[in-house]
C-alpha cells in the first residue's frame, strides 16, 4: 500500500492517513493523532527538522546497529482500533515488532519500506458508508500531498 494522502476530520478532531493499494484500487483509512500526522507529513514533504523527531531518532538508531526494516503491516482492526507490526532484519535474524500504525507508517516513510495491509484488515474496514464517504472526497481534501 502507499500512503495517498493526509487530512484533518473535523468530527473527530483527528487526521486520516490514508493507504491505498493501487493494484486493487483499494482503501485503508487510518485516523492518528496531530504529532504523528506532523511526523508523515514531514516524510511525506521531505522536510528536514533541526532536531531530529521520534521517528528519524528511530531510524538512526537503526542505521547505527545496521538494522533494516523489511515491511511494515496493518495486521488487525479490533473495536476500530487499527494494530500493526514492524518487521526488522538484524544481522541473521528477523524480528517482529508491535507498533501503532502511525508510527509503522513514519518509520516505514524515512526507511522507504513497503506498507502492507491483511486482507483481514481490508474485509473489516470495508463498507458502503466508508466506501460512498472516501468518493465524495475532493482533491483538496488531501492537503498539500501529490504522489
Amino acid at each position: 500500500m502507499k500512503v495517498r494522502g493526509l487530512m484533518f476530520d473535523p468530527y473527530n478532531n483527528a487526521y486520516i492517513v490514508i493507504l491505498r493499494d493501487e493494484e486493487r484500487s483499494e482503501m485503508l483509512p487510518i485516523w492518528v493523532g496531530k504529532a504523528e500526522a506532523s511526523s508523515i507529513s514531514f516524510a511525506l514533504e521531505n522536510i528536514a527538522t533541526p532536531r531530529p523527531m521520534t521517528h528519524d531518532l528511530m531510524k538512526s538508531i537503526l542505521d547505527t546497529v545496521d538494522a533494516k526494516v523489511i515491511s511494515v503491516v496493518v495486521t488487525d482492526m479490533k473495536d476500530n482500533t487499527y494494530y500493526s507490526k514492524i518487521h526488522l532484519l538484524y544481522e541473521d535474524s528477523e524480528f517482529s515488532i508491535d507498533s501503532r500504525p502511525s508510527d509503522a507508517i513514519a518509520l516505514a516513510l524515512r526507511t522507504n519500506a513497503p506498507i502492507f495491509a491483511s486482507e483481514e484488515v481490508i474485509r473489516k474496514q470495508a463498507s458502503e458508508e466508508l466506501d460512498q464517504w472516501l468518493e465524495n472526497l475532493k482533491p483538496e481534501d488531501f492537503g498539500k500531498y501529490e504522489p
